[in-house]
């Protein structure tokens, strides 16, 4: 994957024990733009949220921190609305996903699975 500097954050929370809340503060830190995507809150740490994908501008990567349930529908949703490059927190993952990503034939889809954004950035 390019370099990546502008981060979308699917599952972000002001609930400080949780990734969603983790990964948005390290990565900020890091000097990354983060854009968190959450329906519930209308900012998280002063930053504006965004209700959905579809709302969104252009990012470098979506990064999900929800559910395989939930994130295997933001990721057609998302799809759908052009996004193409993906990262599955440990835990967010799924093999429904992987069978989804893969269907697309898509040779500008990427993905990771098993890997922390936290560890893997610097």
């Amino acid at each position: 994957m390019k370099k990546i500097r502008k981060v979308a954050l699917i599952g972000a929370t002001t609930n400080k024990s949780k990734y969603g809340y983790k990964i948005l503060k390290d990565l900020i830190s890091k000097g990354y733009e983060v854009l968190p995507v959450t329906p519930n809150y209308e900012q998280i740490e002063g930053i504006k949220t965004y209700k959905s994908v579809k709302d969104l501008p252009n990012v470098d990567i979506l990064n999900f921190v929800v559910p395989p349930k939930i994130g295997l529908e933001i990721t057609k949703e998302a799809y759908k609305h052009g996004f193409k490059k993906f990262w599955y927190q440990p835990g967010a993952e799924s093999e429904e996903i992987k069978k989804y990503l893969e269907s697309l034939n898509d040779s500008e889809v990427e993905y990771l699975f098993y890997k922390c954004i936290m560890v893997e950035t610097i």
